[in-house]
């Protein structure tokens, strides 16, 4: 049966998106981004496949707005469907620059909530398009008028996000390397830890930004295999020194050898990263990176 509903809910998900299509058939104004989730659910639904599609259907949405002194806008609202869809709630974040974050924010939880309450378990697209069309405009002058710009956005709650995370390198040998995420981490404020050896794992936290900006320099350097295993993201309202302080697991950035043995010296002891991970309260983490309980 649950394959009965499934198979249901995938094509309700594909005669909405080819209506989309019919009824907007240039790119600038619907397109599907990823064109192998699209056809992973065709696939499925054709009863080709048992297996349950492993990606959602992910499209844009471009939408002109009349704004009041009747200039055009454009909102680009960028969604997903969830496998349940439309059991469940599209993923619908729409942007526009002319949006400040906080515009955005307020935009976004309104079309949810509008959503919420109008179309629980019905295709909702085209009514979120609608919505968009009849009402983001309104948002880009909200809580602001021109002259006080400045002093109004300086009124409004920042929202900071707080960054972990969690790195993975098949090894880190190199001593420059090593410096390098030293340096780094201490040039953008975040803390965590580096554990060199084979495998390698960088553990950083602090503002987001700061992480994004660390992890984009950190790939560059050449590896033979680095990824982000793990993510946490926490968002502080107001966000001051005291409240990213509060967030940290770690005091500074440092490098942790766990006694190396092996012939190059180079082999960590695993046992011991579980028990520092088990200490600073991250044990959850060790079976993301080893996929084994620690102990």
């Amino acid at each position: 049966t649950t394959k009965m509903a499934n198979q249901e809910e995938a094509e309700i998900q594909i005669s909405e998106l080819d209506l989309l299509s019919s009824m907007f058939p240039y790119e600038e104004e619907f397109a599907v981004t990823d064109q192998l989730a699209l056809a992973e659910l065709k696939h499925y639904v054709e009863n080709e496949s048992a297996e349950v599609p492993s990606s959602k259907v992910q499209f844009i949405l471009n939408v002109k707005a009349e704004v009041p002194d009747a200039s055009m806008v454009e909102f680009s609202m960028a969604c997903a469907l969830p496998f349940k869809y439309p059991t469940v709630l599209p993923e619908i974040t729409v942007r526009s620059s002319l949006l400040s974050r906080s515009q955005q924010i307020l935009l976004n939880s309104d079309l949810r909530t509008y959503l919420m309450q109008n179309f629980s378990g019905e295709p909702c697209m085209l009514s979120a398009r609608e919505w968009v069309k009849d009402h983001a405009a309104a948002y880009i002058d909200k809580d602001f008028s021109s002259s006080s710009m400045t002093a109004s956005d300086a009124t409004q709650p920042q929202v900071t996000t707080f960054t972990r995370l969690w790195i993975y390198s098949h090894h880190i040998y190199n001593k420059q390397k090593r410096k390098n995420i030293i340096d780094w981490a201490k040039e953008l404020s975040l803390s965590g830890f580096c554990m060199p050896g084979k495998p390698g794992v960088v553990c950083v936290e602090g503002l987001q930004s700061s992480c994004e900006e660390f992890w984009s320099r950190v790939r560059r350097l050449t590896w033979k295999r680095i990824l982000i295993r793990h993510r946490e993201d926490v968002s502080l309202e107001g966000g001051g020194h005291a409240e990213i302080q509060k967030q940290r697991k770690f005091p500074t950035l440092e490098e942790k050898c766990f006694d190396a043995h092996g012939a190059r010296g180079n082999h960590m002891d695993l046992g011991q990263l579980y028990h520092f991970l088990e200490e600073k309260g991250c044990a959850d983490i060790f079976q993301m990176y080893f996929g084994v309980e620690g102990h």
